[in-house]
């Protein structure tokens, strides 16, 4: 049986985890900190270092552990096969899917602790309506991370606890620096973390001479221009295409195989279905028919209502109305009454 009094927390050494752990423990559960190690890098193992300080600041037990070789396996490998397939991955959802809350989740069996937090800006509620706890949005909504933990099964969902869902990120800073922590003004984490010069440059030298240029085509075949090799590119992206053209152009349609990208209007990106790969929801499917749903098919996307339809045993998310932000490999996360209902990998 698990001790319902020990919890287990992912420490990144900032200022959001750090608060988050000293919360629990002032509401009296005994805190385990862990840290992930995922490469070798030197800001990485500085993280680490302070992590490792801060917990011994709390007075709270403090893990490392070695998750390189599934990161490298699940993240990067997963986010290299996706340019590399002309399609657009979101390498921080796989990774709290497959590797971050995966091995909180183990390390939290193997202490024996009832309890898995983080510093997410999300929270845990029950809903009645289809009785299950459930992820919602936070009460902080400009800072809400309930989109990234959409994937999480329903066991692991009630033995959630979010300690910053009702605060505002000034509230955080306030209370770390009341009680003394250093981080307290310790700037916010930016873009992906084992990117740190940029996407474009990390895919630059992990693909290496893969990567080749060619054409920039109309939707009717005219040649528009010359690109720097299909992989460095997204649907619906319009800026940094190095064009001079007398009206703006986006991204329509990457082609892998011809090594071309297929520019256009705005307008044609509008799309009013999606089918929806690797489905996860922690509710019967069944019952998500017919329910009027708002999609988010980005992190920063507000959603557009729909609903989910079944053929031939695949899955679609119809909008009411056409949307422009629909993009392979981005994952649409489905809403309802703020609640998070699940969500799949875009196909379009």
């Amino acid at each position: 049986m698990r001790d319902k009094k020990k919890i287990v927390i992912g420490m990144s050494g900032g200022v959001d985890s750090s608060v988050a752990a000293y919360l629990l423990k002032r509401e009296g559960y005994e805190v385990i900190g862990v840290t992930l190690d995922h490469n070798e890098d030197k800001t990485l193992k500085l993280e680490i270092d302070g992590a490792k300080e801060i917990c011994s600041f709390l007075g709270i037990k403090h893990i490392v552990v070695d998750i390189q070789e599934i990161f490298k396996k699940e993240v990067i490998e997963n986010f290299l096969d996706g340019y590399s397939n002309g399609i657009t991955p979101s390498p921080c959802v796989v990774c709290d899917e497959r590797v971050k809350l995966k091995t909180l989740f183990q390390i939290a069996d193997e202490e024996n602790a009832e309890y898995v937090a983080t510093g997410h800006y999300c929270s845990v509620e029950y809903l009645d309506e289809f009785e299950s706890y459930l992820l919602k949005i936070s009460i902080n909504k400009r800072k809400d991370q309930s989109y990234m933990l959409y994937r999480l099964e329903r066991d692991k969902i009630e033995r959630l606890k979010f300690p910053l869902y009702n605060y505002e990120k000034v509230e955080i800073r306030e209370i770390a620096k009341n009680i003394g922590l250093k981080v307290h003004d310790k700037g916010d984490s930016q873009g992906i973390c084992f990117a740190k010069n940029g996407y474009i440059d990390f895919l630059r030298m992990s693909l290496g001479d893969k990567i080749k240029k060619g054409r920039f085509l109309d939707e009717n075949g005219k040649v528009l221009g010359e690109h720097e090799g299909y992989q460095l590119y997204t649907i619906g992206q319009r800026r940094g295409l190095g064009l001079k053209l007398p009206k703006p152009y986006f991204i329509l349609e990457i082609k892998k195989e011809s090594n071309e990208i297929i520019l256009g209007d705005y307008e044609k990106l509008y799309k009013k279905e999606v089918k929806l790969l690797e489905f996860k929801s922690p509710i019967e499917l069944n019952r998500l028919i017919g329910k009027k749903l708002i999609g988010r098919p980005r992190f920063s996307s507000f959603g557009n209502l729909g609903e989910i339809k079944i053929r031939d045993g695949e899955i679609f998310f119809e909008f009411d109305e056409s949307t422009p932000q629909l993009a392979s490999g981005q994952h649409l996360v489905l809403y309802y009454k703020d609640f998070v209902l699940g969500g799949g990998i875009i196909e379009t």
